[in-house]
């Protein structure tokens, strides 16, 4: 439970001090920040930054299994440590240990990727959903002028399709499109929870 809340706490600081630092940004540019700076490898990163390791109560196969560093237990505990946070001395408080700790990766994202395939094959790892998968489901038209569908696949979420006139720009399309499936279903959550 703390997990879960620690999750949406820091996602929503992350996203006000993304759009405070880069007033400019398009919303493409700030989502992909987002991303890099939610992740699972950001979390895991700045718990070790800290020393959270070891402050965890562990049991005896845990700790001698290596638990103290293992990446899975460093990102919960970080993110119920956020929720901790939050829950003791409200908002404020929790958005101070976040400025401090997020700032300096933040500042390391430094752009955005050039297309739809390559922020898709980021959000995905940062997910935890492995890369996406693309394959041709058919090509229509004349020689000259050849029509490509293409599907893309990433774990636990329904296939998008795209069509172009070749198979890396009908991949651009169908990643631009979960991708867009992706940020508006966010947005149906936040909006509705």
């Amino acid at each position: 439970r703390l997990e879960f809340l620690g999750d949406r706490v820091l996602s929503l600081v992350v996203a006000e001090l993304l759009m405070s630092r880069f007033p400019e940004a398009r919303e493409g540019d700030l989502s992909f920040r987002h991303v890099a700076l939610v992740r699972n490898e950001t979390l895991t990163k700045i718990a070790r930054e800290i020393g959270l390791g070891r402050f965890l109560k562990l049991s005896r196969g845990e700790e001698k299994n290596g638990g103290r560093d293992n990446p899975a237990t460093l990102e919960d505990a970080m993110e119920a440590v956020i929720a901790a946070l939050f829950l003791d001395g409200g908002l404020e408080v929790a958005e101070n240990f976040i400025t401090k700790h997020w700032t300096e990766p933040m500042l390391a994202v430094t752009a955005p990727p050039k297309d739809a395939k390559t922020l898709l094959q980021e959000w995905a790892l940062g997910a935890g959903k492995g890369l996406p998968a693309y394959g041709v489901l058919d090509c229509a038209g004349p020689d000259h002028k050849p029509v490509f569908t293409v599907e893309v696949n990433v774990a636990g979420l329904d296939p998008a399709l795209g069509e172009g006139a070749s198979k890396r720009n009908a991949e651009q399309v169908a990643a631009a499109t979960l991708l867009e499936r992706i940020r508006a279903e966010a947005e149906d959550e936040s909006d509705g929870g």
